[in-house]
């Protein structure tokens, strides 16, 4: 039940109008799950699928992969390859940016690990379609949401307490404020500026909560079941945790936005 690794565009349906949905999901070492998620995006209800890979120059040949599943799908995927790891903000960024510019109505965000259940995206796109939502998140914590049965119970408690602690400091008013499965409104990523982004890491996705909070966009929830990698390494470093906890207070004294 797991999702992809990629970028997907696809098109949908609705009142006759087509839809232009770009999934951007950057990859790092994720040989192994990047043709599994090309899979999983493929047979998804959703005509016109597009797979966008970006790739952060992983020494492992994820980027080899993904140029051989564009060249055997190459009406479904494409690449984009960047020269250095940077963070996770940073290769969104540069996958979102195309997506714009490449006209997407909708860009959905998606973690390389399987983690994400890509068979939700299709309730995403409805709750997004159907709803005043600027933004709709793939909620671990609200009901029906659950995490991996193979998490320890502090890895449990230490997300738990993420997520109070950034809605205490920034009233974000969401139950999964760290979440990185995303559908968002292209006017609501511009409306954002996303490109003028600076946080990294995890802490890139609070800041692009907090944004849509304070530019007046409501932010939906849909549940998922977050499930644990089978293949590759976490990329969450002490560095990246550090900056995850530091981020709510430089959002809240202006020092990010």
């Amino acid at each position: 039940m797991c999702p992809p690794v990629l970028g997907v565009r696809a098109r949908i349906e609705r009142e006759g109008e087509s839809l232009k949905v770009t999934v951007v999901v950057p990859t790092y070492n994720e040989r192994e799950n990047l043709p599994v998620a090309v899979e999983r995006l493929t047979a998804l209800p959703v005509a016109d699928l597009h797979v966008l890979v970006v790739d952060d120059n992983s020494p492992d040949g994820t980027g080899e992969v993904a140029d051989k599943l564009a060249v055997d799908l190459p009406n479904v995927v494409s690449v984009l390859h960047r020269t250095e790891k940077d963070g996770l903000g940073r290769a969104y960024i540069a996958g979102i940016t195309r997506a714009l510019a490449e006209g997407a109505d909708v860009v959905i965000q998606m973690d390389a690990d399987l983690s994400h259940p890509a068979e939700v995206i299709p309730a995403m796109l409805e709750k997004l379609q159907t709803t005043d939502a600027g933004v709709v998140l793939g909620s671990r914590y609200v009901p029906g949401g659950s995490t991996a049965e193979e998490w320890k119970w502090h890895r449990k408690a230490l997300s738990a307490w993420a997520n109070f602690y950034v809605n205490l400091i920034l009233s974000l008013g969401v139950k999964d404020a760290t979440a990185g499965f995303k559908a968002w409104k292209a006017d609501t990523l511009r409306a954002i500026d996303v490109a003028s982004i600076k946080s990294n890491g995890y802490s890139f996705q609070v800041e692009m909560n907090y944004r849509t909070v304070k530019k007046g966009f409501v932010i939906a929830e849909v549940p998922i079941r977050f499930e644990e990698r089978t293949k590759g390494a976490s990329k969450m470093t002490f560095k990246v945790q550090l900056e995850s906890a530091l981020m709510p207070w430089k959002l809240l004294f202006g020092k990010q936005v």
